[in-house]
């Protein structure tokens, strides 16, 4: 893995009034949306149905055959067969078909004699009931139209997922970070009161217990900071899963810092800003789609199994002449018919499929309208966890407040003897616990954010370079 310098390739374009080393959320999801592998992967889920689709049509693609056969043994020849044959298939299950014909031979069958010069034929070949209105050339053609449906569906899915993710892991890498920091200008006070009480302790104004006291707390900072610093590389190397160049991963560097976006600016990077119907935006989840489509061609292949409940019935005629200038006169007495009928007798295979065909379509239907639900409900619970996650964003941020204003009082009545080591550090520790808390408030509302943005299967666009 290759370390990259983010500060000089992803924000180079900085102005100096803007804050150095900072990676904002706009610019991380914005290079994950330009070079992650699976924002790639997910345009060839797209290229897949469309080659599924191209595949199908070839069904109906004209088809030129030539059969040529011949025997000839002690200068005797046996027969000598050549059949060439230009045909066109439609969409009813109706086939055009033109064939040339010369055969010629001593021991050549006589129903395989034509004239010397050959024999032409033009014809039409057709299904009257199984395979007229619906046939695996029709069905597989319509089926691959709904696939690709399903696979445009499905690669909005993965890229909404991968973009929550993305979203995630720099929420993860926000909460550490600031954790880190707390802890840290915490340990730094502590140090400051350690040489303090040092001092105080040298001149006789307090007692030498104060300074095991002070350094157990100073060890306790110390050992939180470590605890975050861990948390916080962990964070930076999941941030890093999701930032590639070229093709190439990268390590964000340790000098590096994320950015906490306003619930504004994460509503606009996610395009959920302004969105107030939901049920307008559930009738084009991605998730629902691709079922949809997945219904519609369970469909199809039901509609083809009961066509197969149908007997079958093949007619095929083809009018003959020996000059290729005389096909457009059509004449009814030179030609050749051929009729296929058959049906079996109990059709116990074929209701059997027609009954496995409507099972699974109930069975995704059944599973389109609980997921519609839990869309919808996921929807409702995270609309309401926003607003309640506001709502203790701005108690916590009055109760840090008032706690800052605690300690500040108690270190002055510190300063004056008035208080004790002790009192500090509980009113201190207190004041970390809040601001500890404010964070993981402030992060949980992005998470929020974010899962609104997953819940809704906001299509995301591909901006591969």
């Amino acid at each position: 893995m290759l370390c990259l310098f983010l500060s000089e390739i992803l924000i180079g374009q900085t102005t100096a009034t803007n804050l150095q080393n900072t990676l904002t959320f706009e610019e991380y999801l914005g290079y994950v949306k330009m070079h992650h592998p699976l924002m790639k992967q997910a345009e060839l889920t797209l290229k897949m149905g469309e080659a599924n689709l191209l595949k199908s049509r070839g069904g109906f693609d004209p088809k030129i055959e030539v059969d040529y056969d011949r025997k000839k043994f002690k200068d005797t020849e046996y027969y000598d067969q050549l059949n060439a044959t230009f045909k066109l298939p439609t969409w009813y299950g109706i086939e055009f078909k033109a064939n040339f014909e010369e055969n010629s031979g001593q021991f050549l069958n006589p129903s395989l004699t034509v004239p010397e010069d050959g024999l032409y034929s033009a014809g039409v070949s057709f299904s009257l009931a199984q395979g007229l209105l619906i046939n695996e050339r029709m069905a597989t053609l319509k089926q691959a139209r709904f696939f690709k449906e399903q696979t445009k569906a499905d690669r909005d899915l993965l890229v909404n997922n991968l973009l929550f993710e993305a979203s995630q892991a720099y929420f993860n890498w926000i909460e550490a970070t600031n954790e880190q920091t707390i802890y840290q200008n915490f340990l730094d006070n502590a140090t400051t009161r350690l040489k303090a009480i040092e001092r105080s302790v040298e001149t006789g104004d307090k007692a030498a217990i104060d300074i095991t006291e002070a350094r157990i707390i100073l060890q306790t900072r110390q050992l939180n900071l470590e605890a975050a610093t861990l948390k916080k590389q962990k964070a930076v190397l999941a941030a890093s899963n999701f930032i590639w160049l070229n093709d190439i991963p990268m390590e964000i560097e340790s000098t590096i810092s994320p950015s906490l976006p306003s619930i504004e600016t994460l509503e606009t990077s996610l395009l959920i800003d302004g969105i107030t119907n939901i049920e307008m935006v559930l009738a084009t989840h991605p998730k629902l789609k691709s079922l949809d489509a997945k219904i519609e061609s369970l469909h199809v292949a039901r509609s083809l199994k009961r066509n197969k409940l149908l007997p079958k019935l093949d007619l095929q005629y083809n009018f003959l002449s020996q000059d290729y200038d005389q096909l457009n006169n059509f004449n009814t007495a030179n030609y050749k018919a051929f009729v296929n009928f058959s049906i079996p007798l109990f059709l116990r295979k074929e209701r059997g499929d027609v009954q496995l065909a409507t099972l699974k379509i109930n069975d995704v239907s059944f599973e389109r309208k609980s997921t519609n639900l839990a869309l919808k409900n996921k929807i409702e619970a995270t609309q309401a966890e926003i607003v309640s996650l506001e709502k203790q964003t701005l108690l916590i941020d009055s109760i840090v407040t008032d706690y800052i204003a605690l300690v500040n009082a108690e270190e002055r009545k510190f300063s004056l003897g008035e208080s004790s080591l002790f009192l500090i550090n509980s009113r201190e520790q207190k004041l970390i616990d809040a601001q500890l808390k404010e964070n993981k408030l402030q992060v949980k509302n992005l998470y929020a954010t974010a899962n609104l943005y997953n819940a809704l299967g906001i299509v995301e666009p591909i901006l591969t370079n």
